[in-house]
C-alpha cells in the first residue's frame, strides 16, 4: 500500500493517511511563536518524508505536500481570522473562507515541490530532491505574487544559537539547513548512518555555536510610545482623540529622550489637515524630534506614511509604505469592488492605498534610519534593496489587526530576524505591542508587553559591521539550490537510463 493512492486502498486508510498528513503539518506549526515547540520539527518533517517516500507518482507526492502545507498554514497563520472580527456583523462570515483559501493557496507551493521531487526514483536521491525542491518552493512563496514568507522555517530558530547564522546565510539558508538536517531521518531504518549523521551534526553545531557578544550601546535614548488602541476603537470618534491625548502625555514625560517614536497611523487624520495635531505633538515633545505614522493624500492618491517632524511640528521627511498588504491595504479593481462592499481592511479610502517609491534612508540627527511600516519587516529583500546602509531600522506597526495570540509574536520574530540579518538595531513601535528595542543580533533589550499602554525609554545599540547577508542577499543560496537541482536532475536521468 502506498500513501494517498486511490486504488485498492480501503477508504478509512486513505482518509486516515490524509488526516495524518494534515496533523503533521499542524504539529510543525507549533514550532512557530508563541509555542516554539522545537522537537516537533524533526518529528513532523521526518514522518511526512516517510509518507512521501512511499508514493510512486508525482500526483501522490503533490497530494502529500499540499495536505502537509494545508495543516501547517491553517494553524501557523490562524491569526488571519482576526481582522474579520473587528466588525463581525459585516465580516465574520468571511473568516473561515479566508483561512482555508490562504492555507490552501500557500500549500500549493509545497505540493509542487513534493510533486517534482516524487519524479526521482531512488530513495536517497529523492530525499535530496525534496530538500532542494522544497527550499526553492519557499523562495517562490517569498517572492512570487508579491510574496508572503510568513511562517518560513527560519523563524523557528530565533531564540536558539542557530540565530547567529542569519547574518551569514539569511532566512532561506537557515531553512535549507533545517530541511537538510531533518528529512534524511525518514530513511533511518534503511540507512541509519545517512539518516542520523546530518541530524546529529546539526544538534552538535546548534549547541556549539558561540553566544553573540554583548551589544555596544550608544548614548542616545529613544522613547517608544505604545497607546494600546483596540482596533474597533482606534478610529471611533468617541475614542480616537483619547488615544492621541494618551500619546501626548507619554511624549511630554521627563526626562527628555533624543527621539520619540509613535506607531503606525497613530494620528487619526490625514497629514493634509493635521497641522494643529502635529503642533500639539511638537509642543509635547519640547524640542525632541518625533516620528509618527499618519495617512496622507497627494494627487487623489492615499498613502500609509511615516513622517519625521521638526521642532515646530512640520513634517521634514516622509516615507510612504511601498509593500502593501493585498486585500488589507489595497484591493485590485478596488473602486469597482467597493460598490459591492469589498474594501481593504486597513484602508480608509476607496480602492485603498497607493504604494510608495520604495526603500529610502531618513536622516534623524541621531543617525541614518531605514523605515519600515507594518509587514514590510516580513521581507528581507526589501531591506537589501535600500539605497544605502543605515545605522538603524525603524518599524512602526499596528498589530491590533493580528489579535492577541500568535500573530503579534510571529511578527515580532520576523522583525528580530531582519535586525540580525542586517546587523542593525531596530526601533520597533507597535500600537498594541510588542514594542521593542532590538540589538543588531536580534535580541530584545527593552520592550512593552502586548496589550499594555505605556512608553519605555531605551538606549539605542550601535550598528554592527555589514553582514555577509546584507551584502549578498538571497542570491548565493538561490544559485546553490539551482545547481543542486541541475545535478539531481542529471543524476536521476542517468540512473533511470541504465
Amino acid at each position: 500500500m502506498t500513501a494517498l493512492r486511490l486504488v485498492n486502498v480501503p477508504a478509512f486508510l486513505r482518509y486516515g493517511s490524509a488526516l495524518l498528513t494534515v496533523a503533521l503539518g499542524a504539529v510543525l506549526a507549533q514550532a512557530l511563536a508563541p509555542v516554539q515547540f522545537l522537537w516537533g520539527i524533526p518529528v513532523a518533517l521526518a514522518l511526512v518524508c516517510v509518507q512521501f517516500l512511499r508514493v510512486n507518482s508525482a500526483r501522490a507526492g503533490a497530494g502529500i505536500g499540499w495536505l502537509f502545507g494545508l495543516g501547517y498554514f491553517a494553524v501557523g497563520m490562524s491569526w488571519i481570522v482576526e481582522p474579520f472580527q473587528i466588525d463581525p456583523d459585516r465580516y465574520a462570515w468571511m473568516a473561515p473562507y479566508a483561512l482555508v483559501f490562504l492555507a490552501a493557496g500557500l500549500a500549493l507551493f509545497w505540493g509542487l515541490a513534493f510533486g517534482l521531487a516524487a519524479k526521482v526514483s531512488r530513495r536517497g536521491l529523492r530525499v535530496c530532491a525534496l530538500i532542494t525542491a522544497w527550499s526553492l518552493a519557499e523562495f517562490g512563496r517569498a517572492y512570487l505574487f508579491s510574496g508572503l514568507p510568513w511562517a518560513a522555517f527560519g523563524q523557528f530558530w530565533i531564540d536558539t544559537p542557530a540565530a547567529v547564522l542569519l547574518p551569514w546565510f539569511g532566512p532561506h539558508g537557515l531553512a535549507l539547513l533545517t530541511l537538510a538536517a531533518t528529512l534524511p531521518l525518514a530513511v533511518a531504518r534503511q540507512k541509519p548512518v545517512m539518516a542520523f549523521a546530518p541530524f546529529l551534526f546539526g544538534v552538535v553545531m546548534l549547541w556549539s555555536l558561540p553566544e553573540p557578544p554583548a551589544a555596544v550601546l550608544s548614548s542616545k535614548i529613544v522613547r517608544l510610545v505604545q497607546p494600546n488602541a483596540p482596533q474597533d476603537q482606534k478610529w471611533h470618534p468617541e475614542y480616537r482623540w483619547g488615544f492621541v491625548r494618551r500619546q501626548l502625555s507619554y511624549t511630554s514625560a521627563q526626562p527628555r529622550p533624543d527621539l520619540i517614536v509613535w506607531p503606525e497611523t497613530a494620528v487619526p487624520q490625514l497629514l493634509n489637515s493635521a497641522d494643529d495635531t502635529l503642533a500639539a505633538i511638537a509642543g509635547a515633545a519640547d524640542g525632541v524630534p518625533v516620528i509618527t505614522g499618519i495617512q496622507r493624500r497627494q494627487d487623489q492618491r492615499y498613502f500609509n506614511s511615516l513622517v519625521a517632524l521638526d521642532v515646530s511640528g512640520a513634517p521634514n521627511q516622509i516615507y510612504d509604505k511601498a509593500h502593501l498588504v493585498p486585500f488589507g491595504e489595497y484591493v485590485p479593481f478596488g473602486n469597482v469592488l467597493a460598490r459591492f462592499g469589498i474594501a481593504g481592511f486597513a484602508s480608509q479610502f476607496g480602492s485603498g492605498y497607493s504604494a510608495g517609491a520604495g526603500p529610502q534612508i531618513l536622516d534623524l540627527g541621531i543617525g541614518k534610519a531605514l523605515p519600515l511600516i507594518c509587514y514590510e519587516a516580513v521581507f528581507p529583500q526589501l531591506l537589501n534593496a535600500a539605497p544605502d546602509r543605515a545605522d538603524m531600522l525603524i518599524q512602526i506597526t499596528n498589530d491590533a489587526w493580528f489579535g492577541t495570540y500568535s500573530g503579534p509574536y510571529q511578527h515580532l520574530v520576523q522583525a528580530r530576524m531582519r535586525a540580525a540579518e542586517q546587523g542593525l538595531p531596530m526601533i520597533r513601535v507597535a500600537n498594541t505591542g510588542v514594542s521593542a528595542m532590538i540589538d543588531g543580533y536580534g535580541r530584545i533589550r527593552e520592550n512593552l508587553p502586548l496589550g499594555e499602554a505605556g512608553f519605555v525609554d531605551a538606549q539605542l545599540p550601535d550598528p554592527l559591521s555589514p553582514t555577509l547577508y546584507s551584502r549578498t542577499g538571497d542570491m548565493p543560496v538561490f544559485v546553490l539550490l539551482l545547481l543542486l537541482a541541475g545535478i539531481l536532475a542529471a543524476r536521476n536521468r542517468f540512473l533511470t537510463a541504465f
